[in-house]
């Protein structure tokens, strides 16, 4: 199996996609706003991909957070709100916040696993910074580690109660960045004492089955490298001081803040101890050179890939009424903020 995360470009598969797929037999897919149009048009889609690979359990992903990240969209289906909604009603009300995370987390996964979706790249715990630039902003679960922390458990709590995967993200950190990295790479300079502030949250989450990097270079750890690339980053900092052991994701390898090709960029993050490179954008050439640069698989990451899809499972159908339940219940805890 090749350790790598696929984009698709449009609503089926076309016969180069599907004659590459075959061959190549990734890792698994990330859907985006332009392969998805209807209900049912999605469940052909996954249903399409697990039988082109004969596995029940496949990972197929999506950025379906609330807010200004959702990649399902109404009128065909809800609108989740972004993490600072819970944010607000943790200042009054803990546990109320903490209930009202999970609820939206279950009925968003319940869309997620009619539509054959097995992994969410969802919650984020990057700890929000004053003065830092907006690509994280109101998608944070707020500014302080142990509350992000909470809302993150409570939100991959929900995922699992719908058979989908939560993805815990951006390790080791975004919250800081005063760039974008999807358009330039961010370069954090703060000490170590400040950036455990940063880590507390992955730290408590570090049981969680995936986490995706971030692509920001961390002067106090690496001074050339984004964590994406950054081996001592990858190894000291996400793998022994966080204490994480499962499958560890790259943030889309198209994004500007990296250089060299794309295939260049996974072979990178795959020496830097990456287990999967994720590459969004469907382009064939960037995705057969990833194919052709990158090692196979290995037993470990084979490992940590099972564990993480072993509670994943598409439903046969959309249980509306408990859906509508979980919604009532999220809307009058979230209205005492």
């Amino acid at each position: 199996m090749l350790p790598a995360i696929f984009g698709l470009s449009g609503l089926t598969l076309t016969a180069d996609e599907r004659a590459f797929f075959k061959d190549a037999d990734p890792a698994g897919y990330i859907l985006f706003g332009r392969n998805v149009e209807s209900r049912a048009q999605v469940r052909a889609l996954t249903d399409d991909l697990r039988a082109l690979h004969g596995r029940d359990r496949l990972l197929i992903s999506i950025d379906q957070e609330g807010g200004r990240v959702a990649r399902m969209k109404p009128p065909v289906w809800a609108a989740y709100p972004a993490g600072e909604a819970f944010d607000r009603l943790y200042d009054i009300a803990p546990a109320s916040a903490i209930e009202a995370a999970r609820a939206n987390a279950e009925a968003l996964g319940m869309d997620l696993a009619e539509a054959g979706v097995t992994v969410d790249c969802l919650p984020l715990l990057d700890v929000r910074q004053p003065g830092a630039h907006d690509v994280i902003g109101d998608r944070a679960l707020g500014a302080e580690p142990q509350r992000v922390a909470a809302l993150g458990r409570a939100t991959l709590d929900g995922l699992a109660r719908a058979g989908v995967a939560g993805v815990i993200k951006h390790m080791p950190g975004h919250g800081r960045a005063m760039a974008d990295s999807h358009k330039e790479l961010p370069t954090v300079t703060a000490g170590e004492d400040e950036l455990e502030r940063d880590l507390a949250p992955f730290r408590t989450l570090a049981g969680s089955a995936m986490a995706m990097t971030g692509h920001v270079r961390y002067t106090a750890w690496d001074a050339q490298s984004p964590a994406t690339l950054s081996a001592f980053v990858v190894g000291e900092v996400i793998r022994r001081r966080i204490g994480f052991d499962g499958l560890l994701l790259t943030d889309d390898l198209d994004m500007q803040a990296l250089d060299g090709t794309v295939p260049e960029r996974a072979v990178r993050a795959q020496a830097a101890g990456c287990d999967i490179a994720l590459n969004c954008w469907a382009k064939m050439p960037d995705m057969i050179g990833i194919a052709e640069g990158l090692a196979p698989m290995s037993a470990r990451t084979a490992a940590r890939l099972d564990r993480a899809l072993a509670d994943t499972a598409p439903s046969v159908g959309l249980n509306a009424a408990a859906q509508a339940d979980l919604f009532a219940r999220r809307d009058a805890l979230l209205a005492l903020a």
